[in-house]
């Protein structure tokens, strides 16, 4: 895990989910900027992921291994499904299904944090 990072991402999926909201709102299916911010932030979900399966096999720290690497893993396919899914349903409710993707990011984030540093696992 890279706390920098993490912390990153966390606020980025936020500021992503105001920018989905606000075509929510508006009732406007996503554009290309949008994806574009989407597919960096999933570059940034990508090497927090590689980052975390090399920092766990190279501990020595008691994680549970198959958690974490369950929520490495879940994290790179949330928002890819999300996009899929709103390209296909070009309705205010396959925008809607991107904010929910954004919202559960940040919450898999710091779950993934409390597991690295043994807080509730």
């Amino acid at each position: 895990m890279i706390n920098g990072l993490a912390t990153a991402l966390i606020i980025a999926t936020l500021v992503g989910a105001v920018w989905v909201l606000v075509h929510v709102l508006r009732n406007r299916p996503p554009n290309r900027p949008l994806y574009g911010a989407l597919a960096v932030l999933e570059l940034g979900l990508l090497v927090q992921s590689v980052a975390g399966i090399v920092n766990f096999a190279n501990t020595d720290r008691p994680v549970n291994g198959p958690e974490f690497i369950a929520y490495l893993a879940g994290i790179l396919v949330i928002l890819p499904i999300a996009v899929l899914w709103s390209m296909a349903e070009r309705t205010r409710w396959g925008t809607g299904v991107l904010l929910v993707a954004c919202l559960v990011l940040p919450v898999m984030i710091v779950r993934m944090q409390q597991i690295w540093e043994l807080r509730g696992a």
